[in-house]
């Protein structure tokens, strides 16, 4: 269970790194005009789209033939994109066709890290004790966070440690290269895996789905539509709320691209820190009220929050960025067990790559996009928060009529 929350890690570093380089690679790769930040954004949005479809293939692959199986093949795949793109050349050696490949690798790492996510939050859910499963399975989230931590404080010492010229002409790549010798290394470790105890009952009693899609499109839609409400909350407190504030803070001028980094690594702490006491309230009253809380605080914090970020203050932006940073952990946390329980072990990763990775694709991957364009086309600072509270109306009534599934002891 260590081996695959570390896993994740390093999955999410190579994945998040984009994210908060953006700026950078919207100089090295898109030339740097006006514009060129939006359009980096967009082919992260563009990428997203390739989650849901390889949460399918890779859910297959785990409901068919093991998660252990699963997991190592995304692994693998992450690893040579990550590599792949610390070797890629430039705006400046062939021009527009960087920005092409650059986005045609991030199709790759979205399509590994749709299967990779889900893989891993069944894989502990299963593993765990039944009164332990949500403290077991937010670690899923918190190890997300440290790799997004890692990702935004290996940016920050680059970014710090080098003259602009050398950061666009070859300092870029490092955080790139340390990423794929990481994932080069846990693709080692992950060889040593035992599979999931709850594949091997249903090898056992020859349960086993021969097509985990249609068993979980005939039997199991409510199921579907309440992991894509749980999923879509989850998705936008995380990709705007956290995510896209060192984006949102560079472009308002309230700070240099620098001091942007390590504000979103100290939102990243707080993300980890909050991370499995949510986990262990979810076993102690359950997912239900959790999610509750959480999505009425998601209602009327966020709006606020990119107000005060906005304002230009220094001390009004870490203000808000650190109770974004504690409402989107605190969903992903419970979000990552109560998505993973509305299904049976059959057809379960192939059910979370319907509802749950479904979601992420469209709140996560283009939320930011939208995000950077609303703001640019009206000027009104607060439209990033609520975007996340028109989403949190929207999933307050699934999670209100949503049965319990926190184990009765």
């Amino acid at each position: 269970m260590v081996i695959a929350a570390f896993s994740t890690i390093v999955e999410w570093y190579d994945f998040t790194l984009y994210l908060y380089l953006a700026t950078v690679l919207s100089r090295v790769f898109f030339g740097g005009g006006e514009g060129s930040l939006s359009v980096t954004l967009g082919g992260f949005a563009v990428a997203y789209l390739m989650r849901p479809l390889g949460a399918a293939v890779f859910g297959h692959v785990g409901d068919r033939y093991g998660r252990r199986r699963m997991m190592l093949l995304s692994m693998a795949l992450m690893t040579a994109a990550m590599l792949a793109t610390a070797a890629m050349p430039t705006y400046a050696s062939i021009g527009a066709a960087s920005g092409w490949l650059l986005l045609g690798l991030r199709c790759v790492m979205a399509f590994s890290v749709g299967g990779e996510y889900t893989g891993v939050v069944a894989y502990l859910m299963e593993g765990a004790h039944r009164r332990r499963r949500g403290l077991v399975t937010s670690s899923a989230a918190a190890a997300s966070e440290l790799g997004g931590l890692l990702a935004a404080g290996v940016s920050a010492l680059v970014v710090n440690a080098l003259a602009p010229a050398a950061l666009d002409a070859w300092g870029w790549r490092i955080p790139f290269l340390f990423g794929a010798g990481l994932a080069g290394a846990v693709l080692l470790a992950r060889a040593t895996l035992e599979e999931s105890p709850e594949f091997e009952r249903q090898v056992v009693h020859r349960t086993v789905p021969e097509r985990p899609l249609r068993l979980v499109l005939t039997r199991h839609r409510a199921a579907i539509g309440r992991g894509f409400a749980i999923s879509a909350l989850g998705s936008i407190t995380y990709y705007v709320g956290i995510t896209y504030v060192p984006a949102f803070v560079t472009e308002s001028g309230v700070m240099a691209e620098s001091e942007a980094l390590w504000l979103s690594t100290a939102a990243a702490f707080l993300v980890i820190l909050v991370t499995p006491f949510i986990g262990a309230l979810s076993d102690r009253i359950g997912r239900r009220p959790v999610l509750l809380g959480v999505g009425a605080l998601a209602v009327l914090l966020p709006a606020a929050s990119f107000a005060a970020m906005g304002e230009g203050s220094y001390g009004a932006a870490l203000i808000g960025a650190l109770l974004l940073a504690a409402l989107g952990g605190a969903v992903s946390s419970v979000g990552a067990v109560a998505t993973a329980e509305q299904f049976p072990g059959e057809g379960r990763l192939s059910g979370l790559a319907l509802g749950a990775t479904a979601a992420t694709a469209i709140f996560g991957g283009l939320a930011p996009f939208v995000a950077q364009l609303l703001v640019k086309a009206t000027g009104w600072q607060a439209v990033p928060g609520v975007m996340i509270a028109i989403v949190a109306i929207g999933a307050l009534p699934v999670f209100l009529r949503m049965p319990e599934t926190r184990p009765t002891r």
